[in-house]
């Protein structure tokens, strides 16, 4: 997988874990197991994790790649 961003979307009544503009490479019961399975993906490809809302709108982000420009991370 290319430095896609990986999105951690609903699916359904499961969430899904899905590179952007690809077909889901998992799902899951829950959105905190998805997230968890999106941040691995995200880490090994060193790419970008977007996490949804049930209702489809972005609720957050986290890069995991060589940003040319970081903002300041104030979750971690």
């Amino acid at each position: 997988m290319s430095k896609k961003n990986v999105h951690v979307v609903p699916q359904g009544n499961k969430w899904a874990v899905k590179p952007e503009g690809g077909k889901p490479t998992s799902t899951h019961r829950t959105q905190g197991a998805a997230e968890d399975a999106g941040r691995r993906l995200a880490k090994q490809n060193e790419a970008e994790l977007v996490i949804h809302r049930p209702n489809g709108q972005i609720r957050d982000k986290d890069s995991f790649g060589a940003d040319p420009n970081p903002p300041k991370d104030r979750k971690h």
